[in-house]
């Protein structure tokens, strides 16, 4: 199993290899994953209030609000941030900050939990012909059928709390599965090892024959791309739901 942060390697990994590095590794590796110090929620907006207060609105800034409308800060709470933020980080910084508000959240008003959640590639229908084997809803967005490129790949998208049943994907040859986390916070787990935290970026493979669950934090939604490798007579073995015991409520 691998799970990376791979944007700045992504996009500067010729050029910086080794800022890519401290990206990748340390900035979203350990920092934004020490959540037993701050929560997601929390850095989003310490980051957004220290981006605003330098004037940097720019694309960067424009991922930063995204995260922070996945990590949970709603368009209300948002509005009030940068309405504070004004009489301290200046008028214009904040003008210039709630139009990239405006083009992240829309002009509409929050209307319940999940209603500022909008997955990068499409929430779909619920995904009703598994859900014997999902704890809580999810919804299935296909994308490509394996008729048109050889492998099928689907978004995926939990609601908080929401996680598959342990579950194998098996093959005579090849097979397994892999992950692209595009929106939310989640978790991924195998058989005898601790849950590996999922946020936007990370890249899950999977190996054929090892059981395992993935789904959304507690408090967050999440969506992933998903594909199956391709193989030789792959199939899945839908195992037991993950126990409250089991899943991590952090």
């Amino acid at each position: 199993m691998a799970v990376k942060q791979t944007a700045g390697r992504n996009q500067l990994g010729v050029v910086a290899p080794k800022f890519a590095e401290l990206n990748d590794d340390v900035l979203f590796g350990e920092v934004w994953a020490r959540e037993d110090k701050l929560s997601l929620k929390m850095r989003s907006i310490v980051t957004v209030v220290t981006l605003v207060a330098k004037g940097m609105v720019d694309s960067s800034f424009e991922f930063h609000m995204a995260t922070a409308k996945t990590n949970g800060v709603t368009r209300d709470e948002m509005a009030e941030i940068l309405t504070h933020e004004a009489f301290y980080a200046g008028w214009p910084n904040a003008w210039a900050a709630f139009r990239v508000l405006l083009k992240v959240y829309g002009e509409e008003a929050d209307s319940g939990e999940g209603a500022t959640f909008a997955p990068t590639f499409g929430l779909g229908e619920t995904n009703d012909a598994y859900a014997a084997y999902f704890t809580g809803q999810s919804y299935l967005n296909p994308l490509i059928s394996a008729d048109e490129a050889g492998v099928a790949i689907s978004n995926v998208t939990f609601e908080p709390g929401c996680r598959n049943n342990w579950h194998i994907h098996h093959a005579d040859k090849g097979g397994g599965q892999v992950l692209i986390v595009t929106d939310g916070r989640g978790w991924y787990q195998e058989w005898g090892k601790e849950p590996q935290l999922l946020v936007p970026g990370d890249v899950v493979v999977i190996p054929e024959g090892v059981k395992h669950w993935h789904g959304a934090a507690a408090d967050s939604w999440m969506s992933h791309l998903a594909y199956g490798v391709p193989g030789e007579n792959c199939s899945n073995e839908w195992l037991e739901p993950v126990d409250d015991a089991q899943y991590p409520q952090a």
